[in-house]
């Protein structure tokens, strides 16, 4: 099956992604587990009695709740700008994202040059 496939760079780096993007998925799925693990332990204390009592109707609020409970902390996290803080400071180590403002800026400072240079065109 891996007999054609040449192990370069951008192949190498494909499957990461494809790693990645799996590791998100099975996140989900242990975030999942731990819910029941957590559930079980609380099986034989008053809560827990009730959650099991009535499982039809608690796993569907614990679900409610928990996508509730997913959109708030999404929304400060927005509203808090914590994300384009992160991807500001992802950006800065990027070498590609680099080179781009690099030349941005060259292109901006060049405009200026033009613009002070020939006032009356603009």
């Amino acid at each position: 099956m891996l007999s054609h496939v040449k192990l370069n760079k951008p192949t190498l780096i494909r499957w990461k992604v494809y790693i990645d993007r799996a590791r998100m998925y099975i996140g989900y799925i242990q975030f999942f587990m731990i819910g029941i693990v957590f559930m079980e332990a609380f099986r034989d204390e008053p809560f827990g009695q009730l959650i099991f009592r009535y499982i039809y109707i608690s796993i569907p609020i614990l679900f409610v709740l928990f996508i509730v409970g997913s959109i708030i902390i999404g929304y400060l996290d927005s509203r808090f700008g914590l994300r384009e803080e992160e991807l500001r400071n992802l950006s800065s180590s990027n070498p590609v994202l680099r080179d781009i403002q690099q030349e941005l800026k060259e292109i901006k400072r060049s405009v200026q040059h033009l613009e002070t240079e020939n006032p009356s065109e603009t």
